[in-house]
């Protein structure tokens, strides 16, 4: 397994699912993470060690230290994931890093379509539809509505949500370049980054509510938005 500084991934025991349910879950082959809390967190991981200064409560029993999912991704700014078939939390991500980032074509039926123009139609100036042509494999799209102000297309692990008003407006953010040369930036409202961009005149907003897809994933998703043709 492959340790990056900002960026790893880790099979880690770890109190707390991401659903929120008390447990502890362990892969056949573990990398071990030491935790020394003063008022801050210093994690070890192979050697590395991560210290970023933030406080984190641990949860201890039995002289063993659990440390809550979210909490700790969070401090360490990287994507938390659970694999329900091998029941692992991951910690962090590698795409970005010399791994290739899997990506399909999203292919919506004629049903789908309809749903979606139809959902565009409820904005009187903003009738063209727009939707990304491709998500990260093993992604699925689920189903479009219209909201006050926009319209919300969920996928299993995504959330696409297009409309006139830049939502991104009054919050801290980083800017990024997508690689179609599109600047973009990364804001997070609540727990969850989200990723805000243009294209003509909306303003589209990407995010991963379940955690599963990191920013690298996002990002890649971002630039196959494009008007559906």
């Amino acid at each position: 397994m492959k340790l990056f500084k900002k960026s790893f991934a880790v099979i880690a025991v770890l109190g707390m699912t991401l659903t929120g349910a008390a447990g502890v879950y362990a892969g056949a082959n573990l990398e071990k993470i030491s935790a020394y809390l003063n008022h801050s967190i210093v994690i070890n991981v192979a050697g590395n060690v991560y210290n970023t200064g933030k406080k984190l409560t641990p949860i201890t029993y039995q002289n063993t230290t659990y440390l809550p999912v979210r909490a700790l991704a969070d401090v360490l700014d990287v994507p938390v994931q659970y694999d329900a078939k091998n029941k692992q939390v991951l910690i962090g991500s590698h795409p970005g890093n010399g791994e290739a980032i899997e990506l399909t074509s999203v292919k919506y039926s004629n049903a789908e379509r309809k749903a979606i123009n139809s959902a565009f139609a409820k904005f009187d100036g903003f009738e063209t539809p727009y939707a990304p042509s491709q998500m990260i494999k093993g992604d699925m799209y689920q189903k479009t509505g219209a909201s006050e102000d926009g319209v919300n297309m969920l996928f299993k692990h995504m959330t696409v949500y297009i409309s006139p008003r830049d939502y991104s407006y009054g919050y801290d953010s980083k800017p990024v370049t997508l690689s179609n040369g599109v600047q973009a930036k990364w804001y997070t409202p609540d727990d969850t980054a989200m990723l805000g961009f243009q294209i003509k005149d909306r303003f589209v907003t990407i995010s991963s509510p379940d955690h599963s897809l990191s920013k690298a994933q996002l990002e890649k998703v971002a630039v196959s938005v494009a008007q559906l043709k």
